[in-house]
């Protein structure tokens, strides 16, 4: 039932495309550059039934074929769509905490040398331990496991976004600065439209670096502790030897936090639209 109803998904999407593509050359461009990537997901998706099912060369139910991850995507539809509202709810309360921090800092540190002198060190000292690991401190500390859960992921994004952005905040090229300087400009003008405007490739990299982060974080904090999400929703199929159920969540996630990091790189490059032909990443 499962592999029929994907067919006729599949036969549906293909034909809607095969019309839609008529009337938009955008979308026929699209096309011709995503069929390579689709074509070797559904090579992938035959050599995963034929591996699991067909072969048996991975051991059930630790690795359960394509119809049932199919079915457990169609059965727990309501609970993984809740499970994802509340992950991305989670994921942007402690990655925009964690962002205005790190550039808060950020600006601070690059900007001022007494700042620096002493946030430097304490940033190489907190900075590098693991989000993860201070788990046992937030839950005790904090009033509930959601709000542990946005601390931790928001301390995860602070320690990039203000390395990144005290990088690029100190390393503005004095030029600017002198000919800002020179036509009169004050300090808050020198830190908001010369100094920060130049660091803004340096912050990015470091939103890039903390998402990255936040995603990790996410699924830990939600696996220890929150009860929703889909960290939440993995630990609890697993403790059911519902395999099927955790790789369906794997894919939701994969979907999830791809779509997250596209959206990323769209403000990315509207942001830097002057540096179009020079980013390449």
């Amino acid at each position: 039932h499962s592999y029929r109803l994907l067919f006729i998904e599949v036969i549906a999407v293909s034909i809607l495309l095969a019309l839609l593509r008529r009337f938009s050359p955008g979308l026929r461009r699209w096309m011709a550059n995503m069929w390579p990537i689709f074509t070797a997901a559904i090579v992938s998706v035959c050599v995963w039934d034929i591996v699991t099912l067909g072969l048996r060369m991975l051991p059930l139910p630790y690795f359960p074929g394509p119809s049932a991850v199919l079915r457990s995507l169609i059965n727990d539809r309501v609970l993984l769509l809740d499970s994802t509202w509340h992950s991305l709810v989670l994921l942007l309360s402690g990655y925009t905490l964690g962002v205005i921090g790190g550039l808060i800092s950020g600006i601070c540190i690059g900007w001022s040398s007494p700042i620096r002198y002493w946030g430097m060190p304490l940033l190489k000292v907190v900075g590098p331990i693991p989000a993860t690991a201070w788990i046992p401190l937030t839950m005790v500390l904090s009033p509930s496991a959601t709000v542990s859960s946005a601390a931790l992921i928001a301390l995860a994004v602070w320690f990039p976004v203000t390395m990144l952005t005290a990088s690029g905040i100190s390393n503005t090229r004095a030029s600017y600065l002198d000919v800002a300087r020179t036509l009169g400009a004050g300090r808050a003008y020198l830190i908001f439209h010369v100094a920060i405007p130049a660091a803004v490739p340096n912050i990015f990299i470091g939103l890039f670096m903390g998402l990255g982060a936040s995603f990790l974080t996410l699924v830990v904090a939600e696996s220890v502790g929150v009860k929703s999400g889909l960290g939440w929703y993995v630990s609890w199929a697993q403790g059911w030897a519902e395999y099927g159920k955790v790789f369906a969540a794997l894919i939701i996630m994969a979907a999830f936090f791809s779509t997250i990091m596209t959206v990323l790189f769209k403000v990315r490059d509207r942001v830097l639209v002057w540096q179009k032909g020079v980013i390449k990443w």
